[in-house]
């Protein structure tokens, strides 16, 4: 039907824009660092200017919800993009004519990271009208977005490996550049522009806000009552953490000190992102016929403990690759519903706000993992490591979803109803 078609177009063009910009932005991951390491062969400098863009990334996403609420998440998603499209262009431009110092690469890497991760959280908060506009289930628009971004994950390196090689990292930061005016251009003609709230629950989320910083403290004031979204922050803090040390850091020592070397790291890589990218896919198809509560503990209980432990045990290769597949498919499950929860329970006018530092906290401890990491593998070796991050896994994912108020994770809001009209004939006077 024609009526059907168009109520997924707002659909369409979100996942359109989503895959555009994650791939643009796997590009940089790449051919950023690149740049620096061939020009100025400093490994030193290199990871400052990966640093300069990681900080202000998470600062960014906790400091633009109050003006993600203000404008609206479409608006800002639009100039989000095209902030991060000139600034990401400076760079060949500078490099062309010969004036990129350092200091100045360190810059624009900065206002990359400020202006880039505003707008990931700008396209995040389009996902409840998105799904509202498409008639589909919150799980399944968000299991969507989850699948893109596993599949950006794992063909976007190889991807972004491959135009570094074939042409230079300084095109391919051009490239990004048009990457995220495409996706701009996506949100301008697709995007749904908003229903305005009720005036009730415009009144009750966001008294007396007319200044950015009664803005800000209305979204940390909303997280800190909300136990379950305050819960939800904290686990993907520490779990967030632990990936980015376990992927960076244990993973390659791990692969040392088995001989298995970088085919091991490459193998276990490539089987973890294929599992991942099918576990979403599942997710997508039957998260919301699940009891969210249950399905949450399960991913966790298998995508958790398991892959640290085959590790620590010094158990084969084709082990660990094993409970890699089965950890991809279980955590696919996870995401569409903790960003289904999370949309459901905060009110509209306080959406991105509430978003932006629940996805600025569970990021928080991303840039130290690693750095904790090989301090604590320095001191006490590898296999106590990968045993302390399972116990704090299982600490931070299941013991706590055992506590009563996560069992609010299984409340869903009531479909509304509209009422079927009368076309009855009045009877005749």
């Amino acid at each position: 039907m024609r009526t059907s078609r168009a109520s997924r177009v707002s659909l369409y063009g979100l996942l359109s824009a989503y895959t555009v910009s994650l791939l643009g932005t796997r590009l940089t991951m790449i051919a950023l660092p690149w740049l620096v390491l061939v020009t100025s062969g400093s490994a030193s400098q290199t990871g400052l200017v990966v640093f300069a863009e990681a900080l202000p990334l998470v600062l960014g996403k906790a400091l633009a919800g109050p003006l993600i609420d203000r404008f609206g998440a479409r608006r800002f998603s639009i100039a989000a993009d095209v902030a991060s499209a000139a600034v990401i262009a400076m760079i060949p431009v500078c490099h062309w004519l010969n004036a990129l110092p350092y200091g100045l690469l360190l810059a624009l890497s900065t206002l990359l990271g400020l202006a880039r991760g505003p707008g990931d959280v700008a396209k995040r908060t389009l996902t409840p009208e998105t799904a509202e506009a498409a008639g589909m289930p919150l799980e399944r628009v968000s299991g969507m977005v989850g699948t893109l971004e596993r599949l950006a994950g794992t063909a976007g390196p190889a991807v972004g490996g491959a135009v570094v090689a074939f042409f230079d990292p300084v095109w391919a930061l051009a490239a990004n550049a048009v990457t995220f005016l495409v996706s701009a251009l996506i949100i301008v003609t697709t995007a749904p522009r908003g229903t305005p709230a009720p005036a009730a629950e415009a009144t009750a989320a966001a008294p007396d806000e007319e200044r950015y910083l009664d803005r800000l403290r209305a979204g940390m004031r909303f997280l800190r009552q909300d136990r379950l979204l305050r819960s939800i922050a904290v686990m993907l803090s520490v779990t967030n953490l632990i990936d980015a040390a376990y992927g960076s850091l244990l993973i390659p020592v791990w692969a040392k000190e088995t001989g298995g070397g970088p085919a091991a790291i490459g193998a276990l890589g490539s089987v973890f992102g294929i599992a991942a990218v099918g576990g979403s896919a599942l997710a997508t198809a039957l998260a919301h016929r699940l009891r969210r509560r249950p399905t949450y503990v399960i991913a966790f209980l298998l995508a958790g403990p398991p892959r640290f432990l085959v590790m620590a045990f010094g158990l084969p290769l084709w082990t660990v690759l094993a409970v890699a597949v089965v950890d991809g498919l279980a955590i696919g499950f996870v995401n569409p519903i903790l960003n289904a929860v999370m949309m459901e329970r905060i009110p509209r006018p306080l959406l991105g706000r509430v978003s932006a530092l629940t996805d600025s906290v569970g990021s928080a401890g991303v840039p130290l993992g690693p750095i904790l990491a090989g301090f604590v593998v320095t001191l006490a070796g590898l296999g106590p490591v990968l045993l302390g991050c399972a116990a704090l896994y299982l600490g931070s994912t299941v013991l706590p979803a055992l506590r009563p108020h996560w069992r609010e994770l299984d409340h869903r809001p009531a479909p509304a109803v509209t009422p079927e009209p009368d076309d009855r004939k009045a009877p005749a006077p």
